[in-house]
């Protein structure tokens, strides 16, 4: 049995909770939504006996207190505050795992900090500026109202709203997978600050798609990833295949839709693991 350590990280403005568990190379889990470090426990349960797995809470959710909670954020504080974490774990280009949001604070990392990145896989992440014109658009008007039902209707409606656009669910899900259960105060206190804070970043976040387009042919590998049964239409795999095109490469596909993450884990961490053996290229001096 894995033993799990947790602890803080001071980064400016904030402080960063995060846990460790398990043994081999450092893989690094940035959780979609509202999830913080405990939001995947089936799928890091089953990458553990292969992986160091890091997790931890995006800053403003759960234990990761902002100095100032009413302060704009962007994606790039996130970006850094991984960047951070990374620094202060290891000195190896580590593997990410980017779910939604997350793939997209990965990007934001991958682009500015190369180097600290040997494998992210971007599993549909929300980075608007990889899309063209008119779909930017449309996702663009989906979060403006996705905001506009938390402030006028709560978050129970905004919540509905969300998992509408996205098609997860739990309809579809492994046998052993059980319902989440009902939002607690804590999930409804990340809620707020997701459709507050982090789906304004996002709409306002600019990628560097020339960074993310030179990393093609690099030691830093980033992959392209969506769900299987998620909406080809949904812009958040329109994004995965914007980037796929810009990378001259493939979207892979991963079981489940958007959240498959946690709908079918075993299958997702099996899935993971062909994906992060695929060799890349090599660092110089490295084996």
């Amino acid at each position: 049995m894995s033993t799990m350590r947790s602890d803080v990280l001071a980064v400016p403005g904030a402080r960063i909770y995060y846990e460790v568990q398990g043994s081999g190379p450092l893989l690094l889990v940035l959780q979609g939504g509202e999830g913080d470090a405990e939001r995947t426990k089936g799928l890091v349960g089953r990458l553990v006996g292969e992986h160091t797995v890091v997790t931890y809470d995006r800053r403003g959710l759960s234990r990761s207190s902002p100095d100032d909670p009413d302060a704009p954020l962007t994606v790039e504080t996130h970006a850094d505050d991984v960047h951070r974490l990374l620094a202060a774990l290891t000195s190896e280009p580590a593997l990410l795992l980017g779910s939604s949001y997350g793939g997209l604070v990965g990007l934001v990392l991958a682009a500015r900090h190369p180097g600290q990145v040997r494998t992210l896989v971007a599993h549909e992440p929300p980075a608007l500026s990889l899309l063209p014109e008119a779909a930017r658009a449309g996702a663009d008007a989906t979060f403006g109202e996705l905001e506009k039902t938390y402030r006028e209707e709560g978050w129970a409606a905004a919540f509905k709203m969300l998992a509408e656009v996205t098609g997860a669910g739990f309809a579809d899900r492994e046998p052993d997978v059980e319902l989440p259960a009902p939002l607690s105060k804590q999930r409804i206190a990340n809620m707020h600050f997701f459709f507050t804070h982090d789906i304004p970043a996002a709409r306002h976040c600019e990628l560097d798609v020339p960074a993310i387009a030179a990393l093609k042919g690099t030691a830093t590998r980033v992959v392209p990833a969506a769900g299987g049964t998620t909406a080809p239409g949904f812009f958040d795999h329109l994004c995965a295949t914007e980037l796929a095109r810009l990378l001259g490469t493939e979207v892979a596909t991963f079981p489940g839709g958007h959240n498959g993450l946690t709908s079918h884990p075993r299958a997702f961490a099996a899935r993971l693991r062909e994906v992060l053996a695929i060799r890349g290229v090599r660092r110089p001096g490295r084996p």
